[in-house]
């Protein structure tokens, strides 16, 4: 099996390298060699490739400043897997896809499942929505996997800013009025793995079905539980120093504006994944000593 895999610098994808080589050829591109900037590009590149899978875990994430900069995030997270979508169809590909808990509003009272209905309140969410929505209507065998609250051992990302905050103040102030699932990259590229091998079997068998799932960690916080648990689990790992921070104060999201609203709720249902392929994610508290082990051991 060929399989390529799209934003190999980012969080996602640099776990996907690892997690997708034991299921064949793992050809990963960077933006240098892939830039979904550029979707006119791609095509060709797949075209020229011929994967049987195509992993698409590049995007536009920086969520304030799509504000500003729309055109160029629909261009990369909407206009661009249209592209790899219709690249896909033409190849016989599965096309794996990510997604965000930020295509719906946060309004809902309980978690959300794959089909409540979507209402993006930012460019972010709105250019990710439309990326789901050429890939559905493309006619690929596709799987949209919606995420949350991404973390990682390297990049950008909560965990490793309140580690740093948190070596230089003694005190924070953090939302604490929005709720998701934190959840880490490796777990998202293991779950991954263990989907793609499954969806290629039953696409062997003509069983396969394309579809939408959350894929994000089991159980909840807000970001102030988060940053207090990231704390919390570095004392215990660093008991000689390294967390400076004594107070972490909740605030409202009122008390910091963004450009961007985001949704107070951001809990994604995991049933529809876990009965189709059998995947039952961590908790995120797990999942995040994990990750800091990882850390600390560097």
């Amino acid at each position: 099996m060929k399989l390529l895999v799209t934003g190999a610098n980012g969080q996602v994808g640099w776990e996907l390298a690892r997690a997708l080589m034991p299921l064949g050829d793992v050809i990963a591109l960077d933006r240098s060699r892939c830039d979904l900037s550029r979707p006119e590009m791609l095509a060709q590149l797949v075209a020229d490739l011929a994967p049987d899978v195509i992993v698409n875990a590049a995007a536009y994430t920086a969520v304030d400043r799509a504000e500003s900069e729309e055109a160029l995030a629909t261009t990369v997270n909407g206009t661009a897997p249209g592209e790899l979508a219709r690249a896909a169809k033409a190849a016989g590909a599965l096309l794996v896809h990510y997604s965000t808990d930020y295509v719906f509003d946060g309004t809902n009272a309980s978690p959300y499942d794959e089909d409540d209905p979507v209402a993006p309140l930012n460019a972010y969410g709105r250019s990710k929505l439309a990326g789901e929505t050429v890939i559905r209507a493309s006619g690929c065998d596709h799987l949209i996997l919606r995420t949350t609250w991404v973390f990682a051992a390297r990049g950008g990302n909560f965990v490793r800013t309140m580690l740093r905050l948190g070596a230089e103040r003694e005190t924070l102030r953090v939302v604490a009025d929005q709720v998701g699932a934190p959840t880490w990259a490796r777990n998202i590229a293991d779950a991954t793995a263990l989907i793609v091998a499954q969806a290629q079997s039953e696409r062997q068998r003509a069983e396969f079905a394309s579809g939408v799932f959350n894929l994000a960690s089991r159980g909840a916080t807000s970001w102030h539980g988060f940053a207090e648990a990231i704390f919390a689990t570095a004392r215990a790992r660093l008991p000689d120093g390294g967390v400076k921070v004594r107070t972490v104060e909740p605030i409202p999201s009122a008390d910091y504006p963004t450009p961007a609203a985001r949704p107070a709720n951001s809990c994604l249902l995991p049933g529809r994944l876990q009965a189709r392929f059998g995947v039952v994610m961590p908790r995120w508290e797990d999942a995040l000593g994990r990750c800091l082990d990882e850390i600390f051991e560097r």
